[in-house]
């Protein structure tokens, strides 16, 4: 059984969880989300908690189990309290400034890129336009919106120049040396 799907979803004051069949919609202050999953687990709201059970000791059960118990509390988290990924832009010249809610991030290109934010989701630049902060309540989106604007620039291992994760540690190489 799994260690993480044992683990019951505790509900934190301000967010209603309504269960459906396999459909699950949770509220809170961020928002709404609504998410189906797949009826080999059960899901069921006892005293204030979430509690995740496999239907049978199957493989695909098993592996279902602890999936479903954290998709449930990422969005129990997303809309009490959100999620948040950092990038920080390392490069002479790079910088990532706000137009209205799209970013416009200037990482060497001949052009500036505009990245535009999805739906849900909201940029905000700190830190003399050295960092930029994606926000959302849900953690998949915030991820690969995070991803998407790392790809304009990835960091290269030379120089150690781009846009890279908060805290990411960017293996570098030595460069030619002199003969």
């Amino acid at each position: 059984m799994s260690r993480i799907g044992k683990l019951p979803i505790e509900i934190p004051g301000g967010v209603e969880v309504e269960l459906n069949g396999s459909n699950v919609t949770v509220k809170g202050p961020k928002g709404t989300m609504k998410r189906e999953f797949s009826s080999l687990v059960s899901i069921a709201k006892e005293e204030g908690r979430i509690v995740v059970t496999p239907s049978s000791d199957e493989k695909i059960v098993r592996a279902l189990h602890g999936t479903t118990r954290a998709v449930l509390n990422n969005m129990v988290v997303g809309v009490s309290s959100g999620f948040e990924r950092i990038l920080e832009i390392d490069g002479v010249g790079y910088k990532a400034e706000m137009d209205g809610k799209n970013l416009v991030v200037s990482v060497g290109y001949s052009h500036p890129v505009v990245v535009e934010p999805p739906a849900g989701i909201e940029f905000d630049v700190i830190e003399k336009n050295r960092q930029v902060v994606i926000k959302g309540i849900n953690k998949e989106e915030v991820g690969q919106t995070a991803a998407d604007i790392r790809k304009i620039r990835p960091p290269e291992p030379y120089k150690g120049k781009g846009i890279h994760y908060l805290g990411e540690r960017i293996r570098r190489k030595a460069g030619k040396t002199a003969a």
